[in-house]
C-alpha cells in the first residue's frame, strides 16, 4: 500500500515509517518543516508538505493514498484542549476524504484517556469506549469516537491507544519527563505510596502494531499498544533516583501539581491496562525490552534533555 503518515518524522512516526517500508509499503510522510522533510526523505519515504492546521494538505494526502496512519499531535500542554480540537478537525478531514473507500485509517490515542471514565485501578480493556455525551470534551475522546463512527461510513477505521511510556534506550515518554523533573527538583518523586501504575510499550513493538492495524484491523477496532499492563510509579522513581543519585521521596497529592507541573494530573493515576484482545485479534506479540530494562541502560541520564 501507499500509506499517508502524519507525524512521520517523530519518535514513534519514524519507527512506523521504517516498519512500513521494511514490510514492502510505500510511505507519504507529512512534513511541516524542512528538517522534518529531510528526515522523512532520508528514511526512504516521499515527502508531503503540510500540517495539521492545513486541512487541504490532509485531504490531498489521504486522497492520494491507499491508507492513512495519523500519529501527529500538537503537544502544547498549556492549551491541551486546543490541541485536542486540532486533532479532531484533522481526523474529521481525513475521514471525510476516505469515506466510502474501504481504505484503512488508523489514529493514535492514549490509554490514559481511560482514566477519565473508568474507576481508579480498574483494568482497562479494548472494550472500554467512552460515552460521547458524557466525556466528549476530554482530550482525544472525541477523536476516538469520530474515527470509530467512520466504520459505518465505508472506512476501515481503528484506534491505537498508546501507553504513556513509549520507550527505547534513548526516549521514554512520561518516564522521560519524570527524569527531567527529578533532575530539576533534585529529588525523584512519586505520589502517595507510589503504587499507582502506568502501562508501557517499546517503540518498535508499537510501530509493528500500527502496521498490523493498517493491514488487517477490522473496521471499528480499538487496539492497545501495551506490552506491560502496569509499571508501579515508585519503581520508576527508584530507578531514576539511583541513576541521578538523588533522594526518592513521596509527594503529597496536594503538592503533585506544583511538583510535577502538567504531569501532576496523571501523576497519581492508576492506568493499569490490558492488551489481551489486541494480541488475540492481530497476533501482536511485544518482544522488545521493558521500560525498566531501558531505563537501567542509563542513556536517559547521560545528558540533560
Amino acid at each position: 500500500m501507499k500509506v499517508f503518515v502524519t507525524g512521520a518524522s517523530g519518535f514513534i512516526g519514524s519507527a512506523v515509517v521504517r516498519e512500513l517500508i521494511e514490510s514492502g509499503h510505500q510511505v507519504l510522510g507529512l512534513a511541516r518543516s524542512d528538517a522534518a522533510a529531510a528526515k522523512i526523505a532520508s528514511a526512504g519515504a516521499e515527502v508531503h508538505r503540510g500540517s495539521l492546521d492545513d486541512l487541504d494538505s490532509l485531504r490531498s494526502g489521504a486522497a492520494s493514498s491507499d491508507g492513512v496512519i495519523h500519529l501527529a499531535f500538537v503537544h502544547d500542554f498549556s492549551d491541551y484542549e486546543g490541541s485536542a480540537r486540532t486533532d479532531l478537525r484533522a481526523v474529521q478531514t481525513i475521514g471525510a476524504a476516505l469515506e466510502g473507500s474501504g481504505k484503512p485509517f488508523v489514529i493514535t490515542s492514549g490509554t490514559l484517556m481511560l482514566a477519565f471514565f473508568l474507576p481508579q485501578g480498574h483494568l482497562g480493556t479494548e472494550k472500554d469506549v467512552a460515552d460521547a455525551g458524557s466525556v466528549a470534551s476530554r482530550p482525544r475522546v472525541a477523536s476516538e469516537n469520530a474515527v470509530l463512527a467512520l466504520a459505518e461510513r465505508g472506512v476501515r477505521s481503528s484506534v491505537v491507544r498508546l501507553s504513556p511510556s513509549v520507550h527505547d534506550k534513548r526516549r521514554g515518554g512520561f518516564a522521560e519527563v519524570l527524569v527531567s523533573i527529578a533532575r530539576e527538583k533534585g529529588v525523584s518523586g512519586y505520589v502517595g505510596d507510589g503504587s499507582n501504575r502506568w502501562p508501557a510499550v517499546h517503540q518498535l513493538d508499537a510501530a509493528r502494531l500500527f502496521r498490523l492495524a493498517l493491514e488487517k484491523a477490522p473496521a471499528g477496532s480499538v487496539l492497545h499498544g501495551v506490552a506491560e499492563e502496569g509499571v508501579p510509579i515508585r519503581t520508576i522513581a527508584e530507578v531514576i533516583g539511583r541513576h541521578l543519585d538523588v533522594p526518592v521521596v513521596s509527594i503529597s497529592p496536594e503538592d503533585a501539581g506544583k511538583h510535577f507541573s502538567w504531569l501532576g494530573l496523571f501523576s497519581s493515576t492508576d492506568n493499569v491496562t490490558s492488551s489481551a484482545l489486541t494480541r488475540e485479534l492481530l497476533g501482536w506479540q511485544p518482544v522488545h525490552p521493558t521500560l525498566i530494562q531501558d531505563l537501567e541502560e542509563g542513556h536517559y541520564f547521560h545528558h540533560e534533555r
